[in-house]
């Protein structure tokens, strides 16, 4: 094994933090320049990327860039791709990027893709049961125990069995066909409070409703108390227990686990143990987007992802826009002190992007130990936070503006809205003005000199301008990337995710941990698992 060298022992590290100790320009200075904003600009499977307002030079992109080099970032994915064993203390390969490797029409062979021709053929053979599944369960082929189509589908899962699915589901569903008749529904329950629930079921119809189960061990303690819930319920309404089976589907790592508690074979499908739940949406965990939005617009999502996967794999890292996302972030948070990242959709469709995102950087990266067992004396994730940027603006952004802070800001546009209003256009200008004028508020600022020259045009005494400019003066500086999607489609979103994936992947290999297991996440499980044992004791 290759001897581990600490980030902050890389001579491009060390030149980086010589950078951050140098004073920079100000981006008022950095934004005039014209090349600089040319060289700025990315594209990456239909995303245009701005990062004009990142706080970078070419010397601080040089030095990056020679940090993701020495880190050896593009070999650490092409052994991701091959399916190494890079999570290390489960020894195990990370594979969700075999997930969206092809469509059911490919063929799959011992030279291609470079996860293998077995877990391809696997993977096809799975995305074809699930996708067949749903289409039966779309064209009303799929009864409850009065012999009555299903009409509703209710996803049971928590994590990465909840978060993807019903974020895409939200992004997504404004473009499904599902409200020809008959009516089909998608719900999503996660939270094992009983008014959670209970109020999803209340105006649901027990003989036309399909309970989805998702989880990966079978044995998640919120998820089974969940399924119990939705058993009894169905019992109650008149199901008999011969019957229940007709209204369960699991999906799960565990089959037989699965099988033994009643799922019959055919409603069973499979997920792997090479797939972290937070990166599962592509898998059987996606089967209610598939359900919702069809098997075509699922299978278009694969490819957007598989299209930013090409991107990564094969663009030099000085245009490699993931690359580049991580090298910001690792600038923003290691070097110029941002302890938390803002992220802020301007299209309500993502309205849950930011959920799925958290779980998804923080925790990967939410760690203190390196792969080698030895504290991080780097600072690693940030906390990363959001929401829509529109309300965002109403809100937390005067802390962005004006607080004590620094909170670098991913703004992600559509420049085309779906949606049927008259004035639809007009609703979409103000939203667009409204993400520009805010990147362009928070990298400009305004000084208190100027400041005070505004007050005193406004009619303002002196004494009253010097006393009112400290209160409306911004420092700016603020470090933000624009990303823009043309429309919100399949392929867009399922681009973007994979872009998010691979960013968290690169800052991982450049801080040297394991964002691939989640010892804090599975610490809280246990000690709920001891205390109940003690209980019973």
């Amino acid at each position: 094994m290759s001897h581990f060298i600490r980030p902050e022992q890389r001579p491009a590290w060390q030149a980086l933090q010589a950078l951050a100790d140098a004073s920079a320009p100000h981006l008022r200075e950095l934004l005039p320049d014209a090349p600089r904003h040319a060289a700025l600009q990315f594209e990456a499977a239909g995303i245009q990327a701005d990062a004009s307002r990142q706080r970078v030079t070419p010397q601080i992109m040089q030095a990056l860039l020679q940090l993701a080099d020495e880190a050896q970032v593009m070999r650490q994915a092409q052994a991701m791709f091959h399916g190494e064993a890079i999570n290390t203390t489960e020894q195990r390969p990370v594979l969700h990027v075999a997930l969206r490797g092809g469509g059911l029409d490919a063929t799959p062979t011992a030279a291609s893709p470079p996860w293998g021709a077995a877990i391809a053929a696997e993977v096809q053979r799975e995305l074809a049961r699930f996708t067949d599944f749903a289409e039966q369960l779309r064209a009303g082929g799929v009864s409850g125990f009065t012999g009555e189509a299903i009409t509703d589908v209710v996803n049971l899962g928590i994590g990465g069995s909840d978060l993807g699915p019903r974020m895409a589901s939200e992004a997504l569903g404004q473009l499904s066909d599902t409200l020809k008749p008959p009516p089909f529904r998608v719900h999503y329950v996660s939270n094992v409070d009983p008014w959670s629930l209970a109020t999803t079921l209340a105006p649901l119809q027990a003989s036309r409703t399909l309970f989805i189960v998702q989880s990966k061990s079978f044995t998640t303690q919120e998820t089974m108390t969940l399924a119990a819930s939705a058993k009894r319920w169905l019992q109650d309404a008149g199901c008999s227990e011969a019957l229940l089976s007709q209204q369960l589907v699991a999906v799960t790592a565990q089959p037989a686990l699965a099988q033994a508690s009643g799922y019959k074979p055919g409603h069973c499908f499979l997920l792997w143990d090479w797939v972290g739940g937070r990166y599962s949406v592509w898998s059987a965990i996606g089967l209610p987007l598939a359900v919702l939005i069809g098997r075509e617009a699922f299978l278009q999502m694969l490819a957007g992802g598989r299209a930013m996967d090409q991107h990564f794999l094969n663009t030099p890292p000085a245009r490699n826009l993931p690359l580049l996302m991580a090298l910001w972030g690792i600038w923003n948070r290691n070097f110029l002190g941002a302890s938390t990242h803002h992220v802020a959709p301007y299209a309500s469709a993502l309205g849950r992007l930011v959920p799925f995102l958290q779980q998804m950087d923080m925790e990967s990266n939410g760690k203190r130990v390196h792969a080698d067992g030895s504290m991080a004396s780097v600072g690693t994730s940030p906390v990363l936070w959001g929401g829509l940027g529109i309300d965002g603006q109403h809100a937390y952004f005067q802390l962005i503006h004006q607080g004590q802070h620094l909170v670098p800001v991913d703004f992600i546009g559509v420049r085309q809205a779906h949606a049927g209003l008259p004035l639809a256009a007009e609703h979409q200008r103000v939203v667009l003005l409204n993400l520009q004028a805010q990147a362009q508020a928070l990298a400009m600022g305004r000084s208190v000199t100027d400041t005070a020259q505004m007050l005193r045009e406004s009619g303002l005494s002196e004494a009253q301008a010097q006393a009112m400019a400290p209160h409306r003066s911004f420092a700016g500086n603020v470090p933000s990337t624009l990303l823009w999607l043309d429309q919100l489609t399949p392929h867009s979103l399922g681009a973007l995710l994979a872009l998010y994936e691979h960013k968290v992947f690169c800052q991982a290999a450049i801080w040297g941990i394991n964002a691939f297991d989640q010892w804090g996440v599975e610490l809280g499980k246990t000690m709920a698992r001891t205390l109940e044992s003690l209980r019973g004791a």
